[in-house]
């Protein structure tokens, strides 16, 4: 409990964190090969989900289906550091990233909401963003 008497819930349980690990990498891999379908099941099918890309604001599913479908499939490779998921309780989780392009000095970002669903994790909130 905190000092307000608001019982917290417990950080990084090792097998949520493994689970939300996985889902991550799951992600990252279709993210890379342009995998749509797995792309689109990682991402809660809801209208409160939402994602604000680098040049775009997505709001709801269908918006961010939407989007995955249409954008080129080149250019997706990509090299991250410093990631760090942290899980709270056993069904919520963040994982923020940066990550490096081959040919772009800039330095993006990607933070992502997770949350355990009867279907598994899915993405409930994502933004991606670039250094100058």
């Amino acid at each position: 409990m905190n000092a307000a008497g608001i019982s917290l819930p417990e950080i990084n349980l090792p097998e949520v964190r493994a689970e939300v690990t996985a889902a991550f990498e799951r992600y990252e891999k279709a993210l890379v090969g342009n995998d749509v379908d797995v792309l689109d099941e990682l991402f809660w099918n809801s209208p409160h989900t939402l994602r604000y890309g680098a040049t775009e604001n997505l709001y709801g599913y269908a918006e961010i289906q939407a989007f995955r479908k249409a954008r080129p499939s080149a250019g997706l490779a990509r090299t991250l550091g410093r990631t760090v998921i942290t899980t709270y309780g056993r069904d919520f989780a963040t994982a923020n990233t940066e990550f490096h392009r081959a040919g772009s000095d800039r330095v993006g970002r990607q933070s992502q909401t997770w949350m355990r669903t009867p279907e598994g994790w899915r993405v409930v909130s994502a933004h991606v963003s670039l250094l100058a």
